[in-house]
């Protein structure tokens, strides 16, 4: 079993390795970082790391060149708030006055992009004809129907821009390799670094450790099959 998690260095992106290797020992494990290397300090046996620039469709190529066959892909990799490409600080929107492009654009690069980049480049990897799982970690604040709030424009459009990514990728494999089951899932609020300036808001019992986050999830892989292709899946098993 040959399994790659896209942002493995992340809160939940670790974690779900940490499950991964718990639940299947004798897997390939390879894993990416961005802008810090791991090293030992998540502690986890056995992962091959390298570091992938996701927006950067020449790295994406590069990595995906080294294998033959993969059967999980999952991809946790993405932005809430930090940095524009300039530097500045920048937070989620609250209003359309705080509307800034570069911010808009860099969501689009980290949270859509990849997804469909990772797609064209390991689809010759999934061609063995064993069931793959092609995943990527996505939010309900993507759902235009959920929408109650309004606000956080530029991380609520990148995600339902990916919603909409990984229907058209199981739309178009479900003709060429009906092997491969591609869904997005919702992981809820997990305590991890992304999400820290929001936990206040918070219910009680919503905000979920990053541990029980990667069991629901890893489980959730485990359990789907080909027709389950195209599915918005939440951490809870509900579409």
């Amino acid at each position: 079993m040959n399994v790659i998690v896209i942002g493995g260095a992340g809160g939940i992106g670790s974690a779900i390795i940490k499950r991964i290797r718990a639940n299947y020992p004798a897997a390939n494990l390879c894993a990416t970082w961005n802008s810090a290397p791991p090293g030992d300090a998540l502690g986890i046996d056995g992962v091959e790391w390298t570091q992938v620039d996701l927006t950067s469709e020449l790295s994406i190529e590069a990595f995906a060149a080294r294998f033959d066959s993969v059967n999980w892909l999952v991809n946790a990799a993405g932005v809430l708030h930090g940095n524009n490409p300039n530097g500045a600080p920048h937070m989620p929107e609250k209003s359309l006055r705080q509307i800034d492009p570069q911010y808009f654009l860099h969501n689009m690069a980290v949270n859509t992009l990849p997804t469909l980049l990772l797609a064209k480049h390991f689809e010759k990897t999934f061609k063995h004809g064993d069931l793959v799982q092609f995943a990527t970690v996505s939010a309900k604040v993507g759902s235009i129907e959920d929408n109650r709030l309004g606000g956080w424009h530029s991380y609520r459009c990148s995600k339902a821009a990916l919603n909409m990514a990984l229907k058209n990728i199981s739309i178009e494999w479900r003709r060429r390799l009906p092997n491969v089951c591609v869904t997005a899932l919702h992981p809820g609020t997990t305590d991890t670094e992304l999400s820290s300036p929001f936990q206040g808001n918070v219910e009680p019992g919503k905000l979920f450790t990053t541990e029980y986050t990667a069991n629901c999830l890893v489980q959730l892989l485990a359990g789907f099959n080909a027709t389950d292709s195209g599915k918005f899946i939440a951490y809870n098993g509900e579409e």
